[in-house]
């Protein structure tokens, strides 16, 4: 072993000490790591002994600064309904804005011209909701801003478009709004198009009655429905009737073109009844005789049909053509009377025949109309309204069909009223 002179070990570690001292460029680990070199390389070499890692070796600390920012916080969700982009929206359908985690600020809807449509936000701003029954075919906007829970603010903006019919259809009816009819006036509703869902346009129909009387539905073909009373309407009733098939498919692409609504009045009872044993005419006004009128009925070559007519129009001079129920050649007229009252659409009406005055009472002398004398034909005419029945009894004729003017209460109420 090779001993160190001048003072030995002792003065080595002076030496060391001095020297990290005095040192302003490196550290007192890599001195450190020199003194070991020194020391501890020899010893290893001589013994054989591996050599550890170094007692001085440099420790790495993680930095407390990072590159990465915290995300925002996100924004208030915001849903619209119709989803944005529909296609064959209903203009019947809700259209509203919700929102989650956050309220709404403002919502704004837009037609295609950048007219406002309006609507209602919730007071608690997590809703709103459109006002109003939307076009066919246009294009809607809706904008809308919110905040979330933590101040985020968000703006949103959506479109959606309504459906494009096939084709449209409207409705009139028969009361018209404010007309005073008799008790036996049906409710008629005729569409200007064949309806394909029958049961679609029923459900859009409501009728009110006060007082509260049954009733039910019978189509008279694909463009006609009506409602009737299981019975005579009651003296004084008021109905009011809505049709509401605007945004309504009515199948095949059918849609309703407008709403309808309407209402009428039932007036005073009525009724005047036919007896073809007697040939006379009883009038009652709610039940007590007014007036008795001689008649003469269709001949048994044409007959007056029996049942449960109503009187449907009115006029003070009318054309009788025979060639407009199908009577050309020997036996066909073409004359002018007064005071005629229709009864049915196959052509019957109450009217003045002077020329038959000497057979009225006793004998049926008519192509089957009501045959009476002029003053008695301008009394039923002044008296009688629409919605009057007319019962015709014991002719040799048939039942008057339940389709032939207003036959409705030819038939019990039972077999009226359809299926839907």
């Amino acid at each position: 072993m090779t001993r160190l002179r001048g003072g030995g070990l002792v003065g080595m570690l002076a030496l060391v000490l001095a020297v990290s001292a005095c040192s302003t460029g490196g550290s007192s680990g890599a001195v450190l790591d020199t003194l070991t070199d020194v020391t501890a390389g020899p010893t290893s070499a001589t013994t054989g002994a591996a050599s550890g890692p170094a007692t001085g070796a440099t420790v790495t600390v993680p930095s407390t600064t990072s590159s990465s920012q915290p995300p925002p916080p996100p924004p208030a969700e915001v849903t619209a309904t119709p989803a944005d982009g529909a296609q064959g929206v209903d203009p019947l359908a809700p259209v509203s804005v919700a929102v989650a985690k956050g309220t709404l600020e403002s919502v704004r809807m837009t037609n295609p011209d950048g007219v406002e449509v309006p609507g209602t936000l919730a007071a608690d701003k997590l809703s709103w909701t459109a006002q109003g029954e939307l076009g066919y075919g246009r294009t809607y906007t809706l904008t809308s801003s919110a905040r979330s829970d933590l101040g985020v603010p968000s703006a949103t903006t959506s479109t959606f478009t309504t459906v494009v019919p096939d084709n449209k259809t409207k409705a009139s009816s028969f009361p018209s709004d404010g007309m005073t009819v008799g008790v036996g006036q049906p409710i008629s509703i005729q569409f200007d198009e064949p309806v394909p869902d029958r049961a679609a346009a029923v459900a859009a129909i409501t009728v009110t009655t006060n007082p509260a009387q049954a009733g039910g539905f019978r189509w008279i073909d694909d463009q006609e429905v009506r409602w009737r009373p299981a019975e005579f309407w009651r003296p004084g009733t008021t109905v009011a009737v809505t049709v509401d098939i605007y945004g309504r498919n009515l199948g095949d692409g059918l849609y309703g073109q407008q709403d309808t609504t309407f209402g009428f009045t039932v007036g005073r009872s009525m009724i005047a009844e036919i007896d073809d044993n007697t040939h006379m005419m009883v009038v009652k006004q709610d039940g007590q005789v007014i007036n008795e009128i001689p008649v003469s009925l269709g001949s048994n070559r044409y007959p007056t049909y029996n049942g449960i007519h109503v009187v449907a129009e009115k006029y003070d001079w009318k054309l009788m053509d025979s060639s407009t129920w199908g009577l050309t050649g020997a036996g066909a007229y073409r004359t002018n009377v007064q005071w005629a009252t229709r009864i049915s659409s196959s052509g019957e009406f109450v009217h003045a025949a002077p020329w038959s005055v000497g057979s009225q009472g006793y004998e049926n002398v008519s192509h089957g109309c009501v045959n009476v004398s002029t003053d008695a034909a301008k009394w039923f005419y002044d008296t009688f309204i629409p919605g009057d029945p007319v019962i015709v009894s014991n002719t040799v004729g048939p039942n008057l069909e339940v389709w032939d003017g207003y036959g409705d209460f030819q038939l019990p109420f039972d077999q009226y009223v359809q299926p839907t």
